[in-house]
């Protein structure tokens, strides 16, 4: 599945985190932000390549450790990689940008980089590396590692 970089992003209505340590319980609600696309790369399709900060890949890293968002029921193989070889992805992930923004990338986009030498819009490697990633990762359900869940989040609890 492919999307332009900063595109507004639209293949789900709502944002829904599932928790990491149940892997059952999940939160569901519909942004008041608006959702920008990062990553979604397909083969045959351009995309930005270079450097990237050591630190930036490690912050990613660890956020993907600590955020389980919109994870389907399949998975996305990478289209990047040959066949037989290629790492899958389930879910997304979420970084909070700019005030009213949040950047929507693919779970594969780690691997994007570290593998295809993808480089992320400058805005996204910033708002990577603003993460508090010890403040996501102490987060414990219902709480989520995401700053903008609105209270009203419908949460399935049980």
């Amino acid at each position: 599945m492919y999307y332009d970089d900063l595109s507004a992003y639209d293949y789900q209505d709502a944002d829904a985190f599932t928790d990491r340590e149940s892997g059952f319980y999940a939160l569901w609600y519909r942004p008041a932000y608006a959702r920008l696309n990062v990553g979604w790369l397909e083969a045959g399709r351009p995309y930005s390549t270079g450097a990237v900060p050591a630190v930036f890949v490690a912050k990613l890293a660890a956020v993907q450790q600590v955020q389980l968002m919109n994870e389907c029921l399949g998975f996305h193989e990478c289209g990047l990689c040959p066949e037989g070889e290629a790492p899958e992805g389930n879910g997304e992930v979420r970084i909070p940008g700019a005030t009213g923004v949040a950047y929507a990338a693919p779970f594969l986009v780690g691997h994007y980089v570290t593998a295809h030498g993808y480089r992320p819009p400058q805005a996204f490697v910033d708002a990577v590396l603003a993460v508090d990633v010890d403040a996501w990762a102490a987060a414990r359900w219902p709480d989520v590692p995401f700053p903008w869940v609105p209270e009203d989040a419908e949460r399935m609890l049980e």
